[in-house]
Parts: C-alpha cells; structure tokens; sequence
C-alpha cells in the first residue's frame, strides 16, 4: 500500500500532523505546513511561471529584463514577417518606456523645484512677520 497520496494539499491527517510537529518544532514550519495546505495546489502554476523568468534572464546577452529579443534563434512563431513586426513593436514600446520614464524624472523634478520655492515663500513669510512683531512690540520668540 502506497501513501503517495497522503500527502497532497488538503486537510489530511497526515498534513495536519505534520503542521502540528512543524509548530511544535519551530513554529515558522507550522506556517509553511499550513501554506502548502491552503495554497499548494498552485505550486506547479508557480514552478511554471518560475521557470519562465528563470529562461528569459538565463538569455542576458539577448535581452534585459525589459529588453527585447534581438535574436532569431529566440523566435517562437517561425514566421519571419511576424517576427520583425514583433521587434518593431518591442523597441517602439521600449522607446516609449524610455520616453514617459524621462519625462517622469522631469515632473518630480518640477515638483520637487515647486516645493522648495514654497517652502521658501512661508519661510520669508514667517521671518517677515516675526520681525515685524519684533519692532513693533519688542517680543522675541524664544524657540
């Protein structure tokens, strides 16, 4: 008799024991228990998804993470028309990228300049008011 279906991600006696010896043995392996009971179904789903970032990374001379494929060998539709459509239309969006980045960089940058001229507007504001109560009555703020 084989226990191979025993352990699956359900709510088995033998999971259950194990997440019970998992907290008693380091409770950080009773939550994982518990992980692989809720969710450990999906684990060929992230093991497939995985291994797709795992391929497009292994191929860094090709491409970046936000690059695009330079390469034929790398075509999957082995229509060469689709194909150069395809990198057309990657290095147009990577230049977009590239464009509304810059232009992101370039908004913070005003912004960043707008706060700073209002935050100098209050200060002269206040350095104005306190010397005018100076003159006036002769009262410091002691801060």
């Amino acid at each position: 008799m084989t226990y191979a279906h025993a352990l699956r991600p359900a709510w088995t006696p033998l999971t259950i024991v194990l997440m019970v010896i998992g907290f008693a043995v380091a409770w950080p392996l009773g939550l994982v228990m518990i992980a692989y009971i809720l969710w450990g179904d999906r684990i060929p789903e992230v093991r497939r998804h995985f291994e797709g970032v795992k391929r497009d990374w292994s191929s860094e001379s090709n491409c970046g993470p936000r690059g695009f494929r330079r390469d034929r060998s790398t075509s999957q539709s082995g229509n060469f028309a689709f194909d150069d459509y395809r990198d057309a239309e990657l290095k147009r969006l990577d230049e977009e990228r590239r464009r509304l980045e810059e232009e992101r960089r370039e908004f913070e940058g005003y912004v960043r300049d707008l706060r700073r001229a209002r935050d100098k507007e209050e200060f002269d504001r206040f350095m104005a008011d306190r010397a005018s109560k100076t003159r006036k009555g002769g009262e410091t703020i002691d801060l």
